[in-house]
């Protein structure tokens, strides 16, 4: 055998292990369950189905709402997710054109039982089993918060529990931080690991191409068999919401024990009972307007006052007449 045959079989042999190291390492990419560029083959996404607005009108970036009002759009994978341990990264674009401070209503990713189902929960369905992660951008919040938007939060549900809307999510949420990842100029990333039953939010939206830590969550039950999605909405606010890519990474190892899993109720071991909806307060009077109503008041006494002394000067002038 010569030297240049000795050289090209050491190169095979060498591809071969690396791609068996590659598949046999416990962080890989699961092309069935990601989205990427391009897009499309034909007319339709391979493995990914689409509802109400979502439009992918070129290779750039799949578009769940445009920057109208009373837009829904989703995008779903078709095939269940079957790993115990996962990491999800979305690539997506928020923005608009809209007043700083009026915009809305924000997007959510999915692992839910239900998939293709529209909905009043940022484009799908409420009342929903398994998990959603809400980036919420609806600025005019509802209620009194400790939080400014957008904001980021996590809900787990067995398909019992409503999401209240009019409380951005608050009374269910299992935890939260904020982040400001609408209007950038570069790309902005989230990413939603589960492995052993923990839950662990992160975000790379500083341009820094590292992730920061939004939220950890533990005791976390969650069923393989689930599907993975992207939805959003707009209402009397709106914005443009972009995804452009989905990476979904398996964690479990060959060396894990086989669970099945599939029959897990979804549970959250330090999840809070839902609150009862309970109406905001009437907000208190401020000052200027104390101010205000006390000066109009006085108007009015004075204007009272002087009408009657009219009067009673009129009255008094025709009972003298009366005499003469």
């Amino acid at each position: 055998m010569t030297l240049s045959n000795y050289i090209t079989c050491f190169l095979i042999f060498f591809i071969l292990e690396a791609v068996q190291c590659e598949w046999n390492t416990k962080d890989f990419m699961r092309q069935e369950h990601s989205l990427i560029k391009p897009y499309y083959k034909g007319m339709y996404v391979p493995k990914w189905d689409i509802t109400g607005y979502t439009v992918i009108a070129d290779q750039q970036h799949i578009r769940l709402t445009e920057d109208k009002q009373s837009q829904r759009g989703s995008i779903w994978n078709a095939v269940p997710l079957k790993s115990k341990n996962w990491e999800l990264q979305v690539q997506f674009k928020v923005h608009g054109k809209g007043h700083k401070d009026l915009f809305g209503d924000g997007l959510a990713i999915w692992y839910t039982k239900d998939r293709l189902q529209d909905g009043p929960v940022f484009g799908s369905k409420d009342f929903f089993s398994g998990l959603a992660i809400f980036l919420d951008t609806y600025s005019n919040h509802n209620g009194p918060h400790n939080h400014q938007h957008p904001y980021i939060s996590a809900m787990i549900n067995n398909g019992t529990m409503h999401y209240d809307h009019d409380r951005d999510g608050t009374h269910t949420q299992l935890a939260g931080c904020e982040a400001k990842f609408r209007n950038l100029n570069y790309d902005t990333y989230i990413a939603i690991r589960y492995e052993n039953d923990v839950l662990t939010v992160s975000t790379d939206i500083e341009n820094k191409a590292a992730w920061r830590e939004c939220f950890k969550i533990e005791g976390v039950q969650l069923p393989t068999g689930y599907y993975i999605g992207a939805s959003a909405s707009t209402g009397d606010l709106s914005d443009t919401h972009d995804i452009l890519a989905i990476r979904l990474y398996d964690l479990d190892s060959p060396d894990d024990p086989k669970e099945d899993r599939s029959n897990i109720i979804p549970s959250a071991a330090f999840f809070d009972q839902p609150r009862d909806h309970v109406d905001d307060p009437k907000p208190s009077t401020s000052g200027v307007k104390i101010f205000l109503y006390t000066v109009f008041g006085l108007i009015m006494l004075i204007v009272i006052g002087v009408v009657g002394i009219m009067y009673y000067q009129k009255q008094s002038e025709r009972n003298r007449k009366r005499f003469y």
